[in-house]
């Protein structure tokens, strides 16, 4: 393969703690150098030069917590198509979760999820295997098996597992095996047949309310249990003031403990769910705008960890329903990066450290390649136009399922370029 160098790039590898000016050498599948102290090294004969001037360069993205519908709903969403939406939003690797039909819970179906990744993908996708035998809570998979067969987490994916045993053997059985548990906490009986955050605004539109307490119980259950068994356990998605306390609290008292939260969850509040914009219908809810401020306080001070896209497709069937009827979930691997920028712009998040909680520590969490533009490291990286407005649109939406809570949104920061092993899977003058 070719050797491409990228010169005069803003380089930003929170890896090493770089945000500088320099050059990034890609020889083959691997990066050769990278930095400040490789913009006098000049190109070997033959090189594609590319000038980046006023442009940066990231490790490519790494999504912990993607939802595709390939097994048994490919009408939403391919695992290629998944890919192809990635590659546009700057992620290089994806963490698919295992609710499918059938669900991930067997090595038959790591295994049938990684060849359909490697014959059909153009980003890395890596399954996460359930925690329990079709998501019901109840009978434990083979975690050992599955670990073997390539599965990266264990996670119950959409479901949160209400019996305490039961996630006490899942977080012992994982710390033998070297994996995290992820889990998406939300108590069925106090949400009931809630569909959007209490409050008073969920009163104004009659529609009925789901308490904060209903994330908070089971995820104290479950930090809780993470104290007792050592085990490694990440809480997926919190949205609330009240859990960032809780996991601040067990991290304090060294639980082996991690915590993501959606994109959405950072960028929105309840009030864009206007008059009943079924696309805004989440899980958890769209919360208030003071559980926002503070789930990006949680991720400027560390409590949070990683930022994910929870992109979950759903097909017009499932979503042009009354609010209350509507499925949850809406599609993000492409407006990511975009809205994510939105906290640099703002001053909110350092640059650096957005790029860490998107890229590095995602690729760390789950042991993962990636997440670096370190000498040695996969080619695995975004060339982004940090300033370049742009508008999302229906039209331009490349995954299957259209159901944006972005859509018509105006975010600054584009992706022109998304490498995989030094492969070019994404050129925005190709793609748009």
């Amino acid at each position: 393969m070719s050797v491409t160098v990228f010169q005069h790039a803003r380089i930003v590898d929170p890896s090493r703690g770089i945000d500088e000016t320099g050059t990034v050498i890609v020889d083959g599948k691997k990066i050769v150098a990278s930095g400040a102290s490789a913009s006098n090294q000049g190109a070997p004969e033959g090189a594609t030069v590319v000038d980046c001037r006023g442009k940066a360069i990231i490790p490519g993205l790494v999504d912990g917590r993607v939802f595709i519908g390939e097994p048994g709903g490919e009408h939403r969403e391919t695992i290629a198509s998944a890919s192809l939406a990635a590659a546009a939003g700057g992620v290089t690797s994806i963490v698919m979760m295992p609710d499918t039909d059938p669900v991930i819970d067997n090595v038959a179906l790591v295994e049938f999820v990684l060849r359909a990744a490697r014959d059909t993908a153009l980003v890395n996708v890596f399954p996460a295997a359930a925690i329990t035998k079709g998501l019901e809570g109840r009978e434990m998979t083979e975690f050992g098996l599955l670990r073997e067969a390539g599965a990266v987490a264990f996670t119950d994916g959409r479901h949160t597992i209400s019996n305490a045993l039961t996630m006490r053997r899942a977080l012992t059985y994982a710390r033998d095996f070297g994996a995290v548990v992820a889990h998406e906490t939300q108590d069925r009986d106090l949400a009931s047949s809630g569909v959007m955050n209490e409050g008073l605004y969920a009163s104004w539109l009659g529609l009925p309310g789901i308490p904060r307490e209903a994330e908070a119980i089971p995820l104290e259950r479950d930090l809780m249990l993470a104290r007792l068994t050592r085990g490694a356990y990440h809480a997926a998605k919190i949205s609330t003031e009240m859990s960032a306390e809780a996991v601040a609290r067990a991290k304090g008292d060294g639980a082996n403990v991690t915590a993501g939260v959606s994109i959405n969850h950072l960028s929105l509040n309840e009030n864009d769910v206007g008059e009943y914009r079924t696309f805004f219908r989440l899980s958890p809810p769209l919360r208030a705008e003071d559980d926002r401020l503070a789930m990006v306080e949680a991720l400027r001070n560390g409590t949070v960890d990683i930022i994910v896209s929870s992109h979950d497709p759903q097909d017009v069937d499932t979503k042009r329903l009354p609010f209350a009827d509507a499925a949850d979930g809406a599609i993000g691997l492409e407006t990511l990066l975009g809205a994510a920028l939105r906290l640099h712009h703002n001053d909110e998040i350092p640059l650096i450290r957005l790029v860490e909680a998107l890229s590095t520590a995602p690729a760390k969490l789950f042991g993962l390649p990636g997440g670096t533009l370190k000498p040695g490291a996969p080619a695995d990286l975004a060339l982004v136009d940090l300033e370049e407005p742009w508008i999302v649109s229906e039209a331009g939406i490349r995954s299957r399922s259209k159901n944006t809570c972005f859509e018509g949104a105006r975010l600054q920061g584009k992706v022109l370029q998304t490498l995989v092993a030094g492969r070019t899977v994404f050129s925005a003058q190709a793609g748009d």
